[in-house]
């Protein structure tokens, strides 16, 4: 039984185009699954005493509401018409919030947001794309570039060894047939070793042989624990990639090679100034894939987002000559 039945678009600006949307319609069609678009007002209204002698502000809201709800539709037009498309706008702040409450309400199994782009210190500045990653427990699909799929290569990153990823690597292998059977594509899956967790010594792992043995015994242990895996998720020899090196790097190395459209990987649930500091291999990975990335994360992620829409936030201007006490 295929997990998504309904998929939530962030869109950011609804009078613009849109490549996410096209994506998800794409997945929508496959699936069978409802698009819902939707638009959170998150900036203020700013008022001044003649809006307010014209308009109440709750005029003014639904006014707001009703043109994006407009400019909605349009674009829910240009979707193909077998797909079965609402629309929603909500007054509510910040923007990452605000569709993550939306995805909830909806009961949506998956977010789908166009990337920002290059992230600068994006920890301090909260881009809407990053802060879904880190804080959404519904998977999010970030779109990074405009190519529509087309029987794309679905690449599920994993990693077994990780005692505390038990029911991670499950959930994006699911995903990762749920997205590729629904695309009419072929799923991959790569997982990255090290050698140098071998027990050696250092003058051991120096000599030409012992490094040999110890390659050679990193990869049997590391096909031993992933094959099985891989064996019962359906996943044919030759698409499984078990590679020696850091993850970040043989994770795009890979999605490279194959050319890869989307890349699934997991993201843990991190805190304190760990997170500040290091971040995951997926908030590393955001900006140095060229291709989409869906992140998934494990079923017992801990949901900390009010569930409670913020609303409007009003700003009134002071009247010409109006001195402030």
């Amino acid at each position: 039984m295929s997990p998504i039945h309904r998929i939530l678009v962030a869109v950011k600006d609804p009078g613009a185009r849109h490549i996410a949307i096209a994506k998800a319609a794409e997945l929508a069609l496959g699936l069978k699954a409802e698009l819902c678009l939707f638009h959170a007002i998150a900036d203020p209204m700013y008022l001044d005493f003649e809006a307010l002698n014209a308009s109440s502000p709750e005029e003014l809201e639904r006014e707001s509401v009703s043109r994006c709800h407009e400019r909605l539709r349009r674009l829910a037009r240009k979707v193909p018409r077998t797909v079965s498309v609402r629309t929603a706008v909500e007054w509510d702040y910040p923007t990452h919030e605000a569709v993550m409450r939306a995805a909830a309400r909806l009961k949506a199994q998956l977010i789908v947001a166009e990337c920002h782009g290059a992230h600068v210190a994006p920890w301090l500045l909260h881009f809407t794309d990053w802060e879904l990653l880190r804080h959404s427990r519904i998977p999010v699909l970030l779109v990074k570039n405009r190519r529509p799929y087309r029987r794309p290569v679905v690449l599920a990153a994993v990693d077994p060894r990780l005692p505390k990823a038990a029911g991670l690597d499950d959930e994006i292998l699911r995903y990762g047939k749920t997205v590729a059977g629904a695309l009419r594509g072929a799923l991959h899956a790569v997982h990255a070793y090290s050698p140098q967790v071998i027990d050696m010594s250092a003058g051991e792992f120096a000599t030409a042989r012992g490094l040999a043995e110890a390659r050679a015994e990193a990869a049997a242990a590391a096909h031993a624990v992933v094959d099985p895996r891989l064996r019962v998720a359906g996943i044919a020899q030759s698409r499984r990639h078990v590679v020696d090196g850091f993850a970040v790097d043989v994770i795009r190395g890979v999605a490279e090679e194959i050319h890869a459209q989307i890349v699934i990987m997991g993201a843990m649930s991190r805190s304190g100034l760990g997170r500040l500091l290091i971040g995951n291999t997926a908030e590393r990975m955001l900006d140095r894939m060229a291709c989409d990335v869906l992140i998934v994360k494990p079923r017992q992620f801990p949901d900390r987002t009010p569930r409670r829409p913020r609303g409007p936030r009003f700003v009134v201007a002071r009247p010409p000559g109006a001195v402030m006490h």
